[in-house]
């Protein structure tokens, strides 16, 4: 697994903890930054991640519940969440990562890492937030 795909794991596994725990994702940042456990540190990007997606949650929730057609944001899978808001970021707040490598690896991490749904899920409502990429960064 590359070094960026492993850091996008790390920051959902904080992203999925923190919304599990009803905390904030810069605080369950602190907590993994400040003892990590078992794992090894987190890699400074996952860390870029969780803080963008920290600034951007709002919005991206809006996105997220606009385009997700027939699902609310609560009733999305945790760890769906987590994905769509990392892609999410990438897409609109990221400008080092094209749009098709965010899109493929959000549903790469769906694929391995929730529902049977999920990727199909994941890759059309990232792909619709990519094609209006523009419009959408606020």
């Amino acid at each position: 697994m590359a070094a960026r795909s492993k850091a996008r794991k790390r920051a959902i596994d904080v992203l999925y903890e923190a919304d599990s725990r009803g905390i904030a994702p810069v605080t369950m940042l602190s907590e993994r930054v400040a003892e990590p456990g078992t794992q090894a540190s987190l890699p400074q990007y996952a860390v870029e991640i969780v803080e963008g997606v920290d600034a951007h949650r709002e919005r991206i929730d809006e996105i997220l519940a606009t385009y997700s057609h027939g699902w609310t944001i609560e009733r999305m899978p945790a760890v769906d969440r987590a994905i769509l808001r990392v892609g999410v970021w990438e897409i609109l707040y990221n400008e080092d990562v094209p749009d098709g490598v965010a899109l493929d690896e959000a549903v790469s991490l769906a694929t391995s890492l929730s529902t049977d749904e999920s990727p199909s899920f994941v890759n059309g409502l990232l792909a619709r937030v990519a094609e209006l990429g523009p419009t959408l960064r606020a």
